[in-house]
């Protein structure tokens, strides 16, 4: 059983607008609607939990009626941080589960408001979680970058083959996972932005499998008008993939 659990608890202090990034209608559909769909076509994913905040939760049920997302199971209350929704939603899900469902079942953690996530970024996720037990979307880093003390001035670079951006989704083990957030609770390892943080954390490593510019992560005014030109942008046929 392969699960997706969407984070969408955040109050997206960043965007500066009456309700969350998450819910912003777009193209007279919501954000959270978007990440929604991508999953629900996908063939490999069989059940979808959302995580958000409490007073959206009947909104969350409402969207998924009216956009026939019938593969939403379960919306529950985040926490104060993406680490602590995240541990959430597992908790949800173990009571959940039957033992042998939850000792056997698959958790691909999304962002929400990432919602250009495609069934390639998806399958090719799953891919590489079943060759190594775990998997992290990731792009490489084109642009040249340098580490600065103080954000004004700096003379040293960072070689960008080196570097890559991480993105969601996140695949693992259910059962693995939140045995992996446990563990970081009981290390006082708190507030990690991702999971591919949180097992860096514990010594872990991560596998990458392939993302893209085109799943961005909506947080800014910006994310959004880059949003909706992509929403409203088809490649051109000579354009090689």
């Amino acid at each position: 059983m392969n699960i997706a659990l969407l984070t969408a608890a955040g109050y997206g202090t960043r965007m500066h607008q009456d309700i969350p990034k998450q819910f912003l209608h777009v193209e007279n559909k919501p954000v959270l609607v978007y990440t929604l769909e991508a999953f629900q076509h996908h063939p490999s994913i069989d059940e979808i939990i959302v995580v958000t905040l409490s007073s959206w939760i009947d909104v969350v049920w409402a969207y998924a009626k009216q956009f026939n997302i019938d593969k939403l199971k379960i919306v529950t209350t985040g926490g104060i941080s993406n680490q602590d929704s995240i541990y959430k939603g597992l908790c949800v899900l173990k009571d959940y589960l039957s033992e042998e469902q939850f000792n056997q079942a698959t958790v691909m953690v999304h962002d929400g408001n990432r919602p250009l996530v495609n069934a390639e970024i998806i399958s090719d996720n799953l891919a590489i979680y079943k060759e190594y037990g775990n998997a992290v979307a990731a792009i490489p880093c084109t642009e040249a970058v340098f580490e600065s003390e103080d954000g004004r001035m700096s003379t040293t670079s960072i070689n960008r083959e080196k570097l890559l951006r991480t993105q969601t989704p996140h695949t693992y083990q259910l059962k693995q996972l939140l045995f992996y957030h446990e563990e970081a609770m009981k290390k006082g390892i708190q507030d990690t932005a991702a999971s591919c943080m949180l097992l860096k954390e514990l010594g872990l490593p991560s596998y990458f499998s392939k993302g893209s510019e085109e799943n961005l992560k909506i947080t800014t005014v910006d994310d959004l008008k880059i949003f909706k030109a992509l929403l409203n942008t088809r490649q051109d046929e000579w354009i090689k993939k």
